[in-house]
């Protein structure tokens, strides 16, 4: 045996170092164990293009489900930005490139702009009416995101009290589509809306399993507002504090230790690596997919599969839009790309037929014009950075022989098909003279992370709170953390009850729920 501790935590990932270090400070001797050489998982920053000095967020780009309580609680100098723009979507109507501008609060040029791209004010008072109810529902499901787990029922009366019945139908109870369709006459605006449901995820609108709905629910409930923010310095800040948290708290950290095998003994558990160590401890907090954890306990598993492309670009400047609208605006928030209602249906079509769409639907972000700090000297020059998030790509397209290179030029046509200029002649250059663009697919998440399927969400996302009929006996259920046929292994990463995207939720639960089994 090579030593033993209250808490071994599999996995130093953001959700694996929250639970450390909340247990580490109420004084528990805890070990974490990494297989990477570095901690932090999706959330690093990492400069990407060689002989350029812009640290960029790799994997994951904004942050919306970190509950404001749990920075806090953590005391993480984490600054996180909002963005002036919403969204902003090219489109040609008419003959004519237009854009639909959606301000973070929205005002005269939002209701302007629905009223020019749709040619009514019909799509605006939608909208308005819409989310509305969206909000009111974030308000409600949003405090259901902390605490034990609530549960359906009182979920449920809670946004029919601020919502009303109508909204927890639209959103728990039928298919997306179909409020979609009921509300939104414009089929662009269905999409705008749509692309929520679909982050990461290769499912149909109208899929009756819901799927799309739970992975609306996460993209606008958190923190009871939804809002998408970024962190300054990028999500590498992030992974840094709580990095340097953990090291403050005494967490034993071990990197380059890749686990093996979990198991149970009585009142300890043992974790052997694939280096020859042996550990036990009261407790383990498995920071890794569940299907990770059921091949660790020697379990069959069934791997997830991911759906989406990362690419990562770097400009000497913003490009200018066909339509004409200052990149400094139409680049603020989320750019819209080939999401019409219609395009990520039939997206979503052809991926069942086995074929990567083309131009792919996309999301584009440009982090620097909100915080040109991941620049550094470079932001002086007019430099800035674009993230673009494309959807419908999932990974068995890439088992199959789809290409990274193949996907990432059907990503880029979606925004060259935009721009009044080509793309190339904004691209900056690495020190090797190759144009600063670099992808990531879900095989490559799960070569690099050990991220199974590369799905970001470490599994199919669950409703945030407890059927009225489920067991919740154990601290463990409690906080949706349980595993079952297990006392003391717990999950505490993304695929736990509330721990999809970059919330820390997974930890912060599983910490709580050792905290209450004493």
């Amino acid at each position: 045996m090579n030593g033993h501790s209250d808490v071994i935590v599999v996995g130093g990932g953001h959700n694996g170092l929250v639970a450390a270090v909340l247990l580490a400070r109420a004084g528990r001797s805890v070990r974490l164990l990494e297989r990477a050489g570095h901690l932090g998982g999706a959330s690093i920053g990492k400069r990407v293009f060689a002989g350029q000095p812009a640290r960029l967020s790799q994997y994951s780009y904004l942050v919306s489900l970190l509950p404001d309580a749990l920075a806090a609680e953590l005391r993480l100098p984490l600054e996180l930005r909002s963005r002036a723009v919403s969204s902003y979507t090219p489109v040609r109507r008419g003959g004519r490139d237009l854009g639909l501008l959606v301000e973070r609060e929205p005002g005269p040029a939002t209701e302007a702009s629905f009223a020019e791209v749709t040619g009514s004010s019909a799509a605006w008072t939608s909208w308005q009416r819409f989310y509305r109810g969206v909000d009111a529902f974030a308000a409600a499901v949003g405090p259901a995101l902390d605490g034990p787990l609530r549960r359906r029922r009182e979920v449920r009366d809670r946004v029919t009290e601020l919502a009303g019945a109508d909204t927890w139908d639209d959103l728990v109870e039928r298919p997306l589509a179909e409020v979609l369709e009921r509300e939104f006459a414009d089929d662009l605006v269905r999409g705008v809306v749509a692309t929520d449901g679909l982050i990461g995820i290769d499912t149909s609108l109208r899929d009756p399993g819901l799927a799309q709905n739970r992975c609306f629910l996460y993209h606008v409930a958190g923190n009871g507002s939804g809002e998408w923010r970024v962190p300054v310095g990028g999500m590498g800040a992030l992974a840094d504090a709580l990095t340097l948290a953990a090291q403050a708290a005494g967490v034993e950290i071990h990197l380059g230790s890749a686990a093996e095998s979990v198991r149970e003994h009585g009142n300890r558990v043992e974790v052997s690596t694939v280096d020859g160590a042996t550990y036990t401890g009261g407790h383990v907090l498995a920071a890794v997919a569940p299907s990770v954890l059921d091949r660790l306990l020697g379990r069959p598993a069934t791997d997830p599969e991911g759906s989406q492309l990362k690419v990562n670009l770097l400009l000497r400047r913003l490009p200018r839009l066909r339509s004409g609208a200052d990149p400094r605006q139409a680049f603020a928030g989320t750019l819209h790309l080939g999401e019409s209602y219609t395009e990520l249906e039939s997206a979503h079509a052809l991926v069942a037929q086995g074929k990567l769409p083309g131009p792919l639907p996309c999301e584009v972000y440009c982090h620097s014009l909100t915080d040109p700090s991941i620049l550094g000297p470079l932001a002086a020059e007019g430099y800035h950075t674009l993230t673009l998030f494309g959807l419908h790509a999932p990974a068995r397209l890439f088992r199959a022989g789809t290409t990274r290179e193949q996907a990432t030029a059907a990503a880029l046509a979606a925004l060259q098909a935009c721009l009044a200029e080509p793309l190339d002649d904004v691209l900056a250059r690495d020190a090797d003279g190759r144009p600063c663009v670099q992808a990531a697919t879900p095989l490559d998440l799960e070569a690099d992370l050990g991220m199974p399927g590369g799905h970001i969400f470490h599994g199919d996302l669950s409703w945030p709170w407890l059927d009225d009929d489920e067991p919740a006996e154990t601290p463990a259920q409690r906080w949706g953390v349980a595993v079952p046929g297990q006392r003391r292994v717990l999950l505490a990463g993304a695929g736990s009850r509330r721990g999809g995207g970059v919330s820390g939720l997974g930890g912060q639960a599983a910490a709580r729920a050792v905290a209450e089994t004493g």
